[in-house]
């Protein structure tokens, strides 16, 4: 699995992931791109998903049908200590997620979330 987190993500998050490949856009070679022209070179590099919080992107660009799902994170902060707690989450949806989706991890993506079918 191919994993490519936001420039809004701690790079200290990878660790979590080691059994994937998981760059941050930087590292990747995609730091400073705005929104569209990354997620185009997502896709074109063969991520299998991106993670962000930025909660607007899914509102802001066009995404069902890309090569790639998408992992929203809902946090207090971006800060370590407040994303270690959405990994197990995380990992559970990297083996169910499927290409062209939109999925929420946290907060407001948790329970009565009809954007992830949980009603």
């Amino acid at each position: 699995m191919r994993i490519l987190l936001d420039e809004c993500i701690p790079r200290r998050l990878k660790a979590s992931f080691r059994d994937h490949v998981c760059l941050t856009v930087p590292e990747a070679g995609f730091g400073g791109k705005k929104n569209g022209v990354l997620l185009g070179l997502a896709e074109t590099a063969g991520f299998d998903v991106f993670v962000t919080m930025d909660r607007g992107l899914e509102f802001q660009q066009h995404l069902s049908g890309r090569k790639f799902a998408v992992i929203v994170l809902f946090a207090a902060s971006n800060r370590l200590a407040d994303l270690l707690p959405l990994v197990p989450e995380i990992r559970l949806l990297l083996e169910t997620m499927q290409a062209g989706t939109v999925l929420h991890v946290g907060g407001r993506g948790m329970a009565n979330d009809p954007v992830n079918g949980k009603e």
